[in-house]
């Protein structure tokens, strides 16, 4: 789960450290196969399972590996495990392991490892940032043989494998986490081996000499960060980066133009959207929730924000999703419309309300408010640091009735397909803040039932009508201003291939090739 094109989910915490370019970069003397990589923040933990940020899964991604991942073309492919199979009741999940596979630091890979690797996610008492998307899923797990695991789910799940390929179920070194030195020392099965953390300026990974399969093609990987675009975009325009991520749309034209680079220019997974308060007046009457939605152009904000790198949303689910119902209606850019129902609702001369945005998203406030304003809807904007953001978004609804907070800027993307994973978190009824992501306290007890339904129908045909039905109501009862989904934009050197990123923003470069 992730907010924003930085995370991987969870509550949005940006690092706003610029740092000058020649700090950024400095570095002793390098081999002719370092991969350099800049990207907008600095690892959160060393621990896959202590984060939920893309950014931290891109710098943890070379070292750690799963029992499963999809690849670049978006297929399960094995990685530590080499086959698995379920029960009839779809709660029973065997997987076999690859033998022979090590740990960085000499630990065997082995049932025990997995087991190991997993509980630790179902220990209340370890309270790991990425357990809450695991332990609400699987109840228990056991060592069948020192190859074989076999996993008990709660309930049928369709989404689990597609969970288990995502960067929370990493397999961890058992010895490395018993000593409690994983946060800062990461000891995975990778294809890199960690090096150094020098904090505030630098990870360095090398090269994996006793990888159990096809050894990487570069000797190391070099991770920097700063959350200033420009300094992205000039330490790749330099020759100083081989792998710029994000980059800002505005800067697309001159990497474009620069026959030295080369543009990653992919479909992303994150939806942004204002989170409506649904249990304050005047939200909570549905004319209004759709009024907002009739004044909003989506178009323009895409246009003017995005440069055109992204879509505007019909559907709280993105394009990039196979259960994405592109024939979903939309709202056009209809401010009569809005007009009418705000009327009807007894608003005809509008109203007032606040909303909360983090300073990174203040573009997009910044052009609600012109367009409500020819509505007649006065949007009053809190403009925030990213910490404050996250304490006031997730905050109950008492605190947010306190505050007189109408809503709530932000973005969502779990960096899987399952729709599961993007819809509960959002708008069931479970998943109201502080304990989830439903900002608005969204309820509504049949999409409760959808959602429980969906997720539970291990045939995919069968679930697909499922969520179509889910995406129409919460576009009726428009608990969000559904805004856009974005690309994934990345800047590499033009010597550097077999760079790509996910629908989820984490950028993979363990099998980057550099050539002189």
């Amino acid at each position: 789960m992730h907010f924003d094109p930085f995370l991987s989910g969870g509550r949005r915490l940006a690092f706003g450290i610029t740092f000058g370019l020649g700090a950024l970069l400095a570095t002793t003397a390098y081999a002719d196969t370092v991969l350099s990589v800049v990207q907008a923040e600095a690892p959160r933990s060393m621990d896959p399972g202590d984060h939920t940020a893309s950014a931290t899964g891109t710098v943890l991604e070379p070292m750690f590996e799963g029992l499963v991942k999809r690849d670049e073309s978006a297929n399960i492919v094995p990685v530590l495990a080499t086959e698995w199979s379920t029960d009839a009741t779809g709660t029973l999940w065997t997987f076999k392991l690859r033998p022979g596979v090590t740990f960085h630091d000499g630990t065997p890979f082995n049932a025990d490892a997995v087991v190991y690797s997993i509980q630790r996610f179902l220990d209340p008492a370890r309270g790991l940032a990425a357990a809450g998307r695991i332990k609400v899923v699987i109840d228990s797990i056991r060592a069948v043989d020192d190859l074989t695991v076999e996993f008990k789910l709660k309930s049928p799940y369709a989404g689990f494998l597609e969970l288990m390929t995502t960067g929370t179920p990493k397999m961890v070194s058992p010895t490395a986490d018993a000593a409690g030195t994983l946060a800062t020392t990461p000891v995975g099965t990778g294809p890199f081996k960690f090096t150094e953390y020098k904090s505030g300026e630098y990870v360095l990974e090398t090269r994996n000499e006793n990888y159990w399969g096809t050894p990487p093609n570069v000797d190391q990987l070099r991770f920097t960060w700063s959350g200033e675009p420009s300094v992205l975009a000039m330490s790749v325009q330099s020759g100083d980066a081989d792998v710029v991520y994000p980059l800002q749309p505005a800067l697309v034209p001159a990497v474009q133009s620069n026959p030295e680079l080369k543009l990653i220019d992919s479909t992303g997974s994150f939806i942004y959207w204002l989170s409506i308060n649904t249990q304050m007046k005047p939200l909570d009457d549905v004319r209004v929730r759709q009024a907002l939605n009739f004044a909003t152009d989506r178009q323009a904000l895409v246009a003017a924000l995005l440069r055109g790198f992204g879509d505007p949303a019909n559907s709280p689910l993105a394009p990039s999703n196979p259960f994405y119902d592109a024939e979903l209606a939309t709202y056009t850019y209809d401010p009569e419309k809005a007009k009418a129902l705000l009327a009807d609702a007894g608003l005809p001369n509008g109203f007032t309300m606040t909303t909360a945005v983090s300073q990174r998203d203040a573009p997009i406030a910044a052009a609600l408010q012109g367009m409500w304003s020819k509505v007649g809807v006065n949007l009053e904007i809190r403009n925030l640091e990213s910490g404050v953001w996250s304490q006031v978004a997730f905050a109950d609804p008492s605190g947010k009735a306190a505050d007189n907070l109408g809503s709530t800027i932000a973005s969502w993307s779990t960096g899987a397909y399952n729709p599961d994973l993007q819809l509960r978190p959002l708008y069931a009824t479970a998943s109201w803040s502080p304990g989830g992501a439903n900002l608005g306290f969204f309820s509504d007890p049949h999409l409760d039932e959808l959602i429980d339904q969906g997720a539970s129908e291990l045939d995919e045909a069968k679930a697909k009508p499922i969520y179509v039905e889910a995406q129409k109501l919460i576009n009726e009862q428009a608990p969000h201003v559904l805004l856009y989904s974005k690309h994934n934009l990345a800047a590499t050197s033009a010597k550097v291939s077999g760079v790509w990123v996910a629908p989820g923003g984490a950028v993979n470069v363990a099998w980057a090739t550099k050539s002189e």
